[in-house]
């Protein structure tokens, strides 16, 4: 099955009615049961099949046997099904959900057709409904005289195409979800930082660890958010140091020795969160050399972590033409009450393992490196992008991710341990073994991310640059 024998129509069914009497009835969107998607299939056959000649005998198709499948319904007062649509992975043959979903099959009784808003309603939960899926693109293709609604709507007209015989218009909702969060957690830093930035070593400005001039040492500090400190103490303690030995790994350095500054309303919890910073200090083999503790305050956590390298990697180095490559360890799942946001790669691992990561980039040799942080994979590549002054295209296909992850969260997670990284020929590197690297994309002119999807439409994840501190150099 081709990509193009799996464009659908959506149809605000029927010829428009002059509206008489009451044209306002309260219309309630559903996710349909067992009886209201029977009479959503009975309405479907009444208007493509009977009454709009669409389809000979029935107009069923795969999509509606994938149990991925969601049928929304507009319902009345009454429980009467005045009208439904259905959104749905775009490929039901693919071998996972990419995070590209479609609506299709969009109609409308005719006795409602008189009513305002029965359709708009349902592409509205149906974008709604897309999105709290972990969609990061969704597209529907409508019938010509309908564009004007779907416009109202916010939704862009990408191409025009004849179906069935009629004319239609490919349309795209536009999903922010990565701006959003980009937003949210980088976007800030030009202007926070810029009084600062006069001390930033050439060539690293915004990047994951600062060389030290003079020296061959690394400085890499992060602080964990309180609220994570606060609930899940232990685990902060971990990622305290997760954060920064990965860091470090970005730049190629070899971690030597880490300080905290802990925060505790008591002893007792600064114990909790101390003991999971020292579980990860004896897997990783990095010392804690001192830092500082606090009692009487807020949780607090953030850690400094030293390294050495003589050839550091910077996040700004890579260029229009450079390949882009994702190496991550897809082990573990996500951390309990973390779910969609933190992905747990490391509590299993070996103490081996864990300090075989510190070997990856250094084997790697790239142009340019960025540790996967808080703005996720998409957003981590557009601050390697913006620091090398060009802009990125992924292959979302291409990218490596876990089987037991939504493409849209693993895209915007934190993932445990990833790595981005360009080159300008392909990395034959001697990598452990429960990593997965792949190329998946490229840099070219300009700014921003844009997400490559199988059928060669770029949709914009990010469409300017993340922090707003520019190229590194």
């Amino acid at each position: 099955m081709t990509l193009s024998s799996l464009v659908d129509d959506v149809v605000l069914a029927g010829p428009r009615r002059a509206p008489t009497g009451d044209t306002t009835l309260a219309v309630t969107v559903v996710q349909a049961d067992a009886a209201e998607r029977a009479a959503y299939h009975r309405l479907r056959r009444d208007v493509f099949v009977h009454e709009q000649g669409l389809f000979t005998g029935s107009d069923r198709d795969d999509v509606d046997d994938d149990p991925r499948t969601v049928v929304l319904v507009a319902v009345a007062a009454d429980g009467e099904v005045l009208g439904g649509v259905r959104i749905h992975p775009a490929d039901p043959a693919a071998r996972r959900d990419l995070g590209w979903w479609r609506g299709s099959r969009l109609a409308v009784a005719s006795d409602a057709r008189m009513l305002l808003g029965v359709g708009a309603a349902l592409v509205r939960a149906a974008c709604a409904e897309a999105e709290q899926r972990g969609a990061l693109r969704f597209d529907a293709t409508v019938q010509a005289q309908n564009e004007r609604l779907f416009r109202r709507l916010g939704w862009v007209p990408r191409r025009r195409t004849i179906l069935h015989g009629h004319p239609h218009v490919v349309v795209d909702w536009p999903i922010a979800r990565v701006q959003r969060l980009v937003d949210a957690t980088k976007a800030a830093l030009g202007d926070l930082l810029a009084g600062l930035a006069p001390g930033v070593p050439a060539g690293f400005v915004g990047d994951d660890g600062a060389p030290v001039p003079g020296s061959d040492l690394v400085a890499a500090c992060d602080a964990i958010l309180p609220s994570m400190v606060e609930r899940d103490p232990e685990w902060a303690g971990w990622c305290a140091a997760l954060v920064n030995l990965n860091d470090l790994s970005a730049m190629g350095a070899t971690p030597v020795g880490m300080l905290d500054a802990v925060g505790a309303r008591d002893a007792s919890f600064a114990r909790r969160v101390l003991r999971g910073l020292a579980e990860a200090s004896r897997a990783w083999g990095v010392p804690v050399l001192g830092g500082h503790t606090q009692l009487g305050v807020p949780a607090a956590l953030s850690v400094t972590a030293l390294g050495r390298t003589d050839r550091p990697v910077p996040g700004g180095g890579a260029a229009p033409g450079q390949a882009l490559r994702v190496t991550a360890d897809l082990g573990g799942g996500w951390r309990p009450r973390y779910t969609g946001s933190q992905w747990d790669s490391s509590s299993h691992r070996t103490g081996a393992e864990l300090r075989a990561l510190a070997g990856v980039v250094p084997a790697l040799a790239p142009t340019a490196a960025k540790d996967v942080s808080m703005s996720g994979l998409v957003g981590t590549t557009g601050m390697l992008a913006e620091a090398s002054g060009c802009r990125a295209v992924l292959d979302v296909d291409a990218v490596p991710a876990p089987d037991g992850a939504a493409y849209g969260d693993w895209l915007t997670c934190f993932p445990g341990f990833a790595m981005v990284t360009t080159e300008t020929t392909v990395a034959r590197a001697d990598l452990p073994g429960f990593v997965t690297s792949r190329t998946c994309g490229e840099l070219v002119a300009g700014h921003g991310v844009g997400l490559r999807w199988p059928d060669g439409v770029v949709t914009e994840a990010v469409t300017s640059t993340v922090t707003g501190m520019g190229a590194a150099s």
